[in-house]
């Protein structure tokens, strides 16, 4: 998918509790099998890919299938299934499937006894992939006013501006604005300081840093659909080609380009 499909996926993307009474058809699982090895091959990842996670559910409705946010137990893992999963998760929209990230309400025994991991390995959440309907059900309607009752807008997820944002950010920011988290609690803070974007999560080590990756993957799709190139280093830097350049300083102690 290119830049632009992605941002208008995240347009179209919305949670789905409600799905149609039948599966997936078998040639869109072997796509998304296939997208699940990409994967894991290129982010060193361990997500499994559940047939009929139906069962696993009590809120939830319809038949549906799941792709299971395996790793091991680090923070980079857990942000990695977030920024990973969501590009899935995008694709799938983008093709007119209905989505829902899920780390609490499944039953968890019920999942693991469907994915048999090893000791080493843990389960972070699913990702339920399904037919849905155009149109948002009752149960639907009710659950995102719910979670979206007390949504906050990028401003206030800033805690930190020394300097106005350049409108490259704006935009990005934006698109973090409908990137989704648990109960919709946007939880991950940003920093703007000298012209550098940093961001961090209260509590690392939790499903806030599944959240974060999400985050960073939407922050990413924004700055570059405005021709700025960048990704995000272990230390939470939005870090663009720019500012990896080594400068020396001047004579006066300032940097300098030449």
């Amino acid at each position: 998918m290119t830049n632009e499909e992605y941002i208008k996926a995240i347009n179209m993307r919305q949670s789905r509790r409600t799905y149609k009474p039948y599966p997936l058809d078998s040639d869109t699982m072997q796509v998304i099998k296939d997208l699940v090895d990409i994967v894991n091959s290129k982010a060193g990842l361990e997500l499994r890919f559940i047939e009929d996670a139906s069962s696993a559910f009590t809120l939830f409705t319809g038949r549906f299938s799941a792709i299971a946010l395996c790793g091991d137990d680090a923070e980079s893992t857990r942000i990695k299934l977030g920024y990973y999963g969501e590009t899935i998760v995008l694709q799938c929209t983008y093709h007119g499937l209905g989505t829902c990230w899920v780390t609490g309400t499944y039953d968890e025994n019920k999942a693991l006894a469907m994915l048999d991991l090893p000791k080493t390995t843990r389960l972070y959440g699913l990702i339920v992939i399904g037919y849905v309907k155009d149109k948002l059900s009752a149960k639907e309607k009710i659950m995102y006013n719910v979670t979206h009752k007390n949504s906050k807008p990028y401003q206030k997820m800033i805690e930190v501006c020394d300097e106005k944002l350049p409108p490259y950010y704006e935009y990005a920011m934006t698109l973090v604005e409908k990137a989704p988290s648990g109960t919709n609690g946007r939880p991950v803070h940003f920093k703007y300081e000298k012209g550098v974007i940093s961001a961090y999560v209260d509590q690392p080590y939790s499903e806030k840093s599944i959240d974060f990756g999400i985050a960073q993957l939407h922050f990413c799709l924004g700055a570059a659909a405005k021709g700025i190139k960048g990704e995000w280093d272990l230390a939470g830097r939005f870090c663009t080609q720019d500012s990896k350049v080594i400068r020396f300083p001047d004579s006066k102690g300032e940097e300098t380009d030449e």
